[in-house]
């Protein structure tokens, strides 16, 4: 045996550190090989430890009522000392005196990797809940990435010993895949996503999937999906069912659209109704103040004429004047007279209306009007007339665009923002 003992038993003061570029799990051997024995698991205490930033070094002690394990994350660089090792200060004891070795198995754990793994899924027919019979092929295609956050939870769902990435890769897509076909399946449904939007939906279902497997893939394989990236989510558009469900979407965008319009015009009627309303209430409050001015002149007549009477007085068969009555009548009627002039005034100070402009307008092919400018103003300001809607008044050579009639731009020119909603 040479002088520092044979390397297969656990050398003497070994440099325990990894060397690997890329690792999820790597096991420390002092010979560098895949396998370990119980020689090479004797490890000497006080031999170098090193443990680089983002790194976890696993001592796990096989004793006799199970596994224990020490934990020491990096960055590190100290001799082995049972002051960092709570488990191992129990197994070694005062006895070794440093001097002997102690069995333990090492690993690796790489915390600050990230791990990708590219998935595909075949063709899956996938519904739209208001076509439950038009099943269409669909496939989706992505990347998932995932990392270690909590190490003590990953290593006791998965053996250290003879970890394989690939073969943890694997397990991970089949059970992704299988979640994942599962969500895309209620998409639909759940989130309210049509089956024809749905492949512009990609980051939308990204989403959805990463919030619905993150607590799968922690308590199943102790890693954190770090994210979900879809790369496409194709529907098979040469299969009858797609054709069927396109054209069924469209027919009813269709009816939305003409049940929209048919709405917008039962609203401007209406606007219109209301607007031609207030206009005859204005005109038949103008016409009462001429009614209250007729009423008040055959009051004022009634009483000139019985005034006019009380000038007259009986002289028993001669005609004759009573001047106190004569007078009384005069200073009367002369009152009478100025209300009524001031009356008459009034009404005659009013200047005539202006002549009223009046306008039809073009809706979806019907002829409606007419309609004055401040009604067209109030249902510019509503967003019921604009300037694209053709109009036609009496003197036009033919129906033009709101927008090209010079009478028409100030009502457009200032349109309010919608009212604050009510309190």
């Amino acid at each position: 045996m040479g002088l520092f003992g044979n390397k297969s038993e656990g050398g003497f003061m070994d440099v325990i550190r990894c060397d690997e570029q890329e690792y999820l799990v790597h096991k420390w051997t002092p010979s560098g090989g895949a396998n370990s024995t119980k020689k090479e698991n004797a490890i000497r205490y006080g031999s170098s430890l090193r443990v680089k930033d983002g790194e976890l070094a696993v001592f796990v002690y096989q004793q006799k009522d199970g596994s224990l394990q020490d934990f020491i994350e990096g960055p590190y660089d100290q001799t082995i000392k049972t002051a960092n090792f709570p488990i191992l200060t129990s197994i070694v004891g005062s006895a070794f005196g440093g001097s002997s070795p102690f069995q333990a198995e090492i690993y690796f754990i790489n915390l600050s990797g990230n791990v990708q793994i590219k998935f595909g899924i075949p063709y899956f027919d996938i519904y739209d809940p208001r076509y439950i019979d038009l099943g269409v092929p669909c496939t989706v295609r992505g990347t998932l990435t995932f990392n270690i956050t909590d190490y003590k939870n990953f290593i006791k769902l998965n053996r250290l010993i003879n970890f394989e990435l690939d073969d943890f890769k694997n397990q991970i897509k089949d059970f992704f895949i299988r979640k994942t076909k599962s969500v895309v399946l209620n998409v639909p449904q759940e989130a309210n996503i049509p089956v024809m939007q749905i492949e512009r939906k990609i980051d939308e279902i990204s989403e959805i999937i990463q919030s619905k497997l993150k607590a799968n893939m922690q308590d199943d394989f102790g890693v954190n999906l770090k994210r979900i990236d879809i790369g496409t989510i194709e529907l098979d558009k040469e299969h009858p069912h797609y054709q069927q469900l396109k054209k069924a979407t469209a027919d009813q965008q269709t009816k939305i659209s003409e049940k929209k319009t048919d709405i917008e015009l039962e609203n401007l009627e209406e606007s219109m109704r209301i607007q031609r309303k207030d206009m005859e209430l204005g005109v038949e409050g103008k016409n009462f103040a001429v009614h209250q001015l007729n009423k008040q002149s055959d009051v004022l007549k009634t009483a000139a004429e019985n005034l006019g009477e009380m000038g007259n007085v009986n002289l028993g068969g001669g005609g004759g004047l009573n001047p106190i009555g004569l007078m009384t009548g005069m200073a009367i009627g002369g009152a009478m007279g100025n209300q009524m002039g001031g009356m008459m005034n009034n009404i005659n100070n009013t200047p005539p209306p202006p002549p009223i402009s009046t306008y039809h307008v073009a809706l979806n092919g019907q002829q409606l009007g007419q309609f004055s400018l401040e009604q067209l103003k109030q249902s510019a300001q509503n967003g019921q007339f604009t300037k694209q809607h053709h109009v036609w008044k009496e003197g036009m050579a033919g129906w033009d665009l709101a927008s090209n009639v010079a009478e028409l731009a100030s009502i457009f020119t200032v349109v309010p923002p919608p009212p604050p909603p009510t309190i």
